[in-house]
């Protein structure tokens, strides 16, 4: 990390920075609950978020700000189409509320923070890798829905629903590795190590593929026997109640994409340990 990113004398400026980080998510989630993009509770959340980041310094919470901005612009894209798509399936669209925020920007802004405190490469690249982990989640789960076609299961190889969790589509995948490139492109230009651009790919990717297969094997999975067809709402729409027919009742979608940027932090963290090896046997510049 750059000396301006990762240094102990910026613990002076901590509660100055810590001040005008908050006041700026303030505006920054203001805007977006006006635009549809968050909940009240998201953006309390993404208040929460931006104070911790900009703890840590400037460049992370401008990275956070450029994941958020894609996202959203990605929920957006459209929108109506996609709820069509996969309202039938799933429980949570359009604007995120505060489960959704700190599920997919909650490990990274916590670690951004403790930059600030603790001068750890590994605790940096694990960041980034969970924010890369977010961003492919998103890209993959937006763009799959929108153009995708019909997904097949990341474990079976079958056709599901068009919102199914554990549901791959070629054209998510290639969003998912458009959604890490993103996170890394931005965290270069900002000021990260160059190795940092690779090693969003490598965790973000991973993340997305572990979100893919806890979602088609532990997340809660439930049925409609009135409409004949799988969705993770507990009420359907049809008004009938659903029943569990495999899966964890208490882990749902957010559960499994906190679980997946947890993914994304470990394998940045491995990521960096290996390019470390590598180093010091000269075969990286």
């Amino acid at each position: 990390m750059t000396e301006t990113i990762f240094t102990h004398s910026w613990l002076l400026f901590l509660p100055g920075r810590a001040v005008a980080g908050t006041a700026l998510a303030l505006v920054i989630a203001g805007l977006a609950w006006r635009a549809g993009s968050l909940r009240r509770s998201g953006s309390v959340a993404a208040v929460l978020c931006g104070a911790l980041c900009a703890i840590g310094g400037w460049g992370w919470a401008f990275l956070l700000v450029v994941y958020f901005t894609a996202a959203s612009a990605l929920s957006r894209a459209g929108a109506r189409e996609k709820q069509l798509r996969s309202e039938r399936i799933v429980t949570k669209g359009g604007a995120r509320d505060i489960a959704q925020v700190l599920a997919n920007g909650g490990i990274y802004s916590v670690a951004a923070a403790l930059t600030a405190v603790i001068w750890s490469p590994c605790l940096a690249w694990g960041a980034v890798g969970a924010l890369a982990a977010a961003s492919a989640d998103t890209w993959a789960t937006e763009i799959g829905i929108w153009l995708g076609g019909t997904p097949r299961s990341i474990i079976s190889g079958t056709y599901v629903r068009t919102g199914e969790s554990g549901g791959v589509t070629v054209a998510g995948m290639l969003g998912s590795v458009a959604g890490t490139a993103w996170v890394g492109a931005a965290a270069v230009a900002l000021g990260f190590p160059r190795g940092l651009g690779l090693a969003s790919v490598i965790a973000g990717m991973g993340g997305a593929i572990t979100d893919s297969i806890l979602g088609a094997t532990i997340q809660d999975r439930r049925w409609c026997d009135a409409c004949a067809e799988p969705t993770e709402r507990a009420v359907h729409l049809c008004g009938c109640a659903t029943r569990r027919v495999g899966g964890i009742q208490w882990i749902d979608n957010d559960v499994v994409n906190l679980l997946s940027t947890l993914a994304g932090f470990a394998l940045g963290v491995i990521v960096y340990g290996v390019s470390r090896t590598f180093l010091s046997w000269g075969a990286i510049d």
